[in-house]
């Protein structure tokens, strides 16, 4: 029984004496140098080791012209040429450096190089804690990566992730780019860079703003968040998450869009679009709206989607699907807007419907015409089936003028000279100063001629083959105080820039806010680039030991 108890004992001392051995610290070996001596007067507690200087420790290898090794300490101090190796994937040189075997931390200063297969650090003192992998320099330091030069004042290296931190002022130079943040992480092996707080990137082509984005130095495709825009030498494209291919030079943006136009005084808005530089083309959808400034108005666009292409004063804006748009004192629908900048000339294509004041104006065929010279508009055209409607201001019955085609005159961005060519008719209640109706004038002619005042009708002049006559109220009967292809559609005028968004897209907009924060949002942006800067996961940054020797 006394035997076994003491064999029992025995296992469990050796166990616990295996244990501490294992956990000691490994000793620094010395495997070469050319003269080793004890110098008792400057470092008698240290071994002197001169000439090829090479020592190991626990898969690191260090060599220089000069050591002094301290054996009790387990550390070495190294002079002249120092380089420190661990495997081979990391390299550093430096002209001195410390060693702590114990703390297993190294120090080195002195033009300093940390080199691995993607990156080179150059600065002038790296600390490398090989406990953690991680190596940080709180000096001026450049990191030159392929085609990346990477410049800031202190930074990070984790060894094992191959990744950069800078949480002071870094500088990324490549050929075509520059980026600058105050907080960036970079893989050197990947190229990918993650950016926190504002962060610039500049090159010929544009100047991009972020405070959170993603950025491929090697393929060249981004995505940005929080308060990002792209800013091009006209343009200025801003969204909730913005998507950019340099290679392509596309970008598209989500949510919030907003998309200014410096030369031409110009806002598209939406919740999705696309712009491809190369082809100077945009494209928005979802409550797509387009803003206009035009003799100190502005001009509201509508479409379910909207398209802007050509160079500045060669540029045409399309608009599709239940197209409407507002002005101040005028508004329209039809099924599509053709706008072209170089001749002036808006069109109106399909069931176009326009409203100027109180008057309704239809038609086939309507355009807009412009004057490039005084950047105002010009000229209303109608063509065929033309009819002009406005509301009796007291009664209940209507002003028609009915004809061919309509030809306006627009004097300060209102419509005052309007002819009415080829077979027109005319149904108007005429009333005196006092607002008494006098008669209601029913006409036929071949022109008429109409003056208006504050979008009201002034004076009606007929021309040619004039049949007609005043009738009192009483003498006309109902049914002949209506032109043949009458249809008041005042229930769906548009009296305010709210009112170019039909119902139902109200709703779809409504469902789109709730669906703000999904993934499935950002339509363009690949999901691999999309994960990568929604699901980075930013740790908190490790506190960066104050800068000096190792101990």
């Amino acid at each position: 029984m006394k035997k076994s108890l003491f064999f029992v004992r025995y296992c469990f001392v050796l166990l616990i004496t295996n244990v501490v051995l294992a956990q000691a610290p490994k000793k620094i070996i010395i495997e070469n140098s050319d003269f080793a001596d004890v110098n008792q007067t400057e470092t008698p507690d240290a071994l002197l080791l001169v000439g090829n200087v090479r020592v190991n420790h626990d898969g690191i290898v260090m060599t220089c012209n000069k050591a002094y090794y301290f054996q009790k300490e387990n550390y070495i101090k190294a002079f002249g040429n120092v380089q420190m190796v661990q495997g081979d994937t990391l390299f550093l040189n430096s002209k001195y450096a410390e060693y702590n075997g114990n703390a297993k931390k190294a120090y080195a200063t002195g033009d300093a190089v940390m080199s691995s297969p993607d990156a080179t650090l150059v600065t002038e003192t790296i600390n490398f804690d090989r406990n953690t992998q991680e190596a940080f320099y709180e000096t001026p330091g450049t990191i030159t990566n392929k085609d990346n030069t990477l410049q800031s004042n202190a930074g990070r290296y984790y060894v094992n992730q191959k990744k950069f931190q800078f949480l002071t002022a870094v500088t990324i130079t490549n050929p075509t780019y520059v980026i600058k943040s105050n907080h960036l992480d970079y893989f050197s092996n990947s190229g990918h860079s993650y950016l926190f707080g504002p962060s610039t990137i500049t090159s010929k082509a544009n100047y991009i703003y972020t405070e959170k984005g993603f950025y491929d130095t090697k393929k060249n495709l981004a995505h940005f968040l929080n308060k990002s825009y792209i800013k091009y030498d006209d343009r200025v494209i801003k969204g909730d998450s913005l998507y950019y291919d340099r290679n392509r030079e596309f970008a598209s943006a989500t949510r919030n869009v907003k998309i200014t136009d410096s030369i031409n005084r110009g806002i598209i808005k939406g919740n999705y679009a696309e712009m491809y530089k190369k082809k100077d083309s945009v494209f928005v959808t979802k409550r797509a709206v387009a803003v206009n400034f035009v003799e100190n108005d502005s001009v509201y666009i509508h479409g379910k989607k909207l398209m802007v292409t050509g160079k500045e004063g060669n540029r045409i804006i399309r608009a599709f699907n239940n197209v409407r748009f507002y002005k101040t004192d005028m508004s329209g629908k039809c099924d599509s807007i053709h706008s072209d900048s170089k001749i002036a000339l808006t069109k109106m294509i399909g069931n176009p419907i326009l409203w100027n004041g109180e008057s309704q104006i239809t038609g086939d065929i309507m355009h807009i015409i412009g004057n490039n010279t005084t950047q105002k508009l010009d000229s209303l055209k109608v063509l065929n089936n033309t009819f002009l409607v406005s509301k009796d201001t007291l009664g209940t019955g209507y002003n028609q003028v009915k004809g061919q085609n309509l030809y306006g005159k627009f004097f300060e961005g209102k419509l005052r000279d309007v002819d009415i060519i080829k077979n027109a008719e005319v149904i108007y209640y005429m009333r005196n100063d006092a607002k008494d109706l006098i008669g209601i004038n029913k006409n036929v002619s071949s022109k008429i001629n109409l003056l208006l005042e504050k979008n009201e009708i002034e004076t009606i002049t007929f021309f040619n083959q004039v049949d007609g006559d005043i009738y009192p109220e009483k003498d006309l009967p109902e049914n002949a105080r209506k032109l043949r292809g009458l249809v008041w559609r005042g229930e769906e005028r548009i009296k305010s820039k709210d009112d170019i968004f039909p119902p139902e897209e109200d709703e779809d907009n409504e469902l789109l806010a709730k669906a703000k924060k999904s993934e499935k949002a950002l339509e363009n942006v690949p999901m691999k680039i999309r994960k990568e800067t929604l699901n980075y996961d930013k740790k908190k940054s490790p506190q960066t030991p104050k800068k000096g020797k190792v101990k």
